[in-house]
Order: C-alpha cells, then sequence, then structure tokens
C-alpha cells in the first residue's frame, strides 16, 4: 500500500481531521452542518474528505493529473479505500466524467482510476456510461463561485434511470463543489435517493 509515496511523504500529508461538516467538508465546530448548507444546502448529501488541498498534496495531485502520474491512483484509491470501508455501501459509484475534448487532451480521467481502486476492494459497482460531460467548460481553478456555478449549468447529462438508488460520486479535488452539486442534480433528476461525494482533498478557506 501507498508503494508509490515514501513513509516520510506519507507522515506529511495534510490528513483532514479537524471537525468539518458532513455535508460539504468544510470546518464546523463539533462536525455538524455548518451555516452555508444549512440555508443554502447543496444538492449532495455528504462529503467524504480525506485530505486539506495544500502542500504537499496539492503538489502530488497536481503531478497526478497534468503530468500522467499514474501510479499515484493505487495510494490514493488506496487512500480512499482505507477512509471508507466501514462505510455504508452504495448502490452505484460514478466518477467524474469529463468532457471528451478535455479526456483526448489528458489521455486518462483522474477520477476513474480512483474509482477503479475503490470499485476493485470495496466491490461496488462503478458507472461509467449512465452520466457525461456534455458541456466544456473552462478551467474552474481561478473563478470566483458565482461563476463557477454559471459554467456548470446543464454541464451533465443523464442516459438513464437511477430511481432509488444510492450513489457516490468520485473526484479528486472538491474546491467550490460546484462541479459535484451539478453532477448531483443531474443524477437526482434520474431518480438516484440519494447522492454522496467521496474526494481525496477539499480546498479550505484561509
Amino acid at each position: 500500500m501507498h508503494q508509490s509515496l515514501c513513509l516520510a511523504c506519507f507522515q506529511d500529508l495534510p490528513w483532514l481531521t479537524a471537525a468539518h461538516c458532513p455535508q460539504c467538508a468544510l470546518p464546523s465546530a463539533n462536525g455538524l452542518i455548518c451555516g452555508h448548507c444549512l440555508t443554502s444546502p447543496p444538492v449532495f448529501d455528504a462529503t467524504r474528505a480525506l485530505f486539506s488541498y495544500e502542500f504537499p498534496l496539492d503538489a502530488l495531485l497536481q503531478r497526478y493529473k497534468y503530468h500522467g502520474m499514474l501510479a499515484l491512483a493505487n495510494s490514493l484509491g488506496d487512500f480512499m479505500v482505507n477512509a471508507v470501508k466501514d462505510q455504508p455501501r452504495p448502490d452505484l459509484i460514478i466518477p467524474m466524467p469529463l468532457h471528451p475534448q478535455r479526456l483526448a487532451e489528458r489521455g486518462f480521467n483522474q477520477a476513474v482510476e480512483i474509482a477503479r481502486i475503490v470499485s476493485k476492494h470495496l466491490a461496488i459497482k462503478m458507472d461509467m456510461s449512465s452520466c457525461s460531460r456534455i458541456k466544456l467548460t473552462p478551467p474552474q481553478v481561478s473563478l470566483p463561485l458565482k461563476q463557477r456555478v454559471k459554467n456548470m449549468r446543464g454541464a451533465f447529462a443523464c442516459n438513464q434511470r437511477l430511481d432509488g438508488l444510492r450513489i457516490t460520486l468520485i473526484d479528486d479535488v472538491m474546491t467550490t463543489g460546484a462541479s459535484l452539486n451539478s453532477l448531483a442534480k443531474t443524477i437526482k433528476s434520474a431518480g438516484a435517493d440519494s447522492v454522496e461525494c467521496w474526494v481525496i482533498a477539499r480546498t479550505l478557506p484561509h
């Protein structure tokens, strides 16, 4: 396990240990649902994040995503398996879809590679065909929340009914949650009973 990380790197990772909101994974006193989720609830029902998105994990994820360090998928997938192995199992795992153009540019979908490990080790079916990204959005990383939300409107489509199913979405990083929220909305419109997000890292306010 963690075969692509040395022990020192593993110990230096910014594990998300502080109390955080069970719905969006942002810091929250006593681990209660935060004020933002109470006043403007996201569509997804819960978020499980392993790390805060800061050094050295941010550098690792960027190498993984943009420089094709696919070996890291094994470690990242193992981290997630260990974190969620005692959680109730969903009916389906859906990795965050990439737009076909983005997939062609990158050569792989980073969420799929992580989800593959989780699916295999926890024996949960992975669904890569029901949902697709139909709108090519500009990189979200430098945009304010309102612009991100606007960009993500109509970004996804679902071609299957998912009536009554408990769905888990897997992605590498949750920044504002706009992408995952838009996908969750599409999935619930297809009849899903609940949608949970499992992410490697959560961007925290500074």
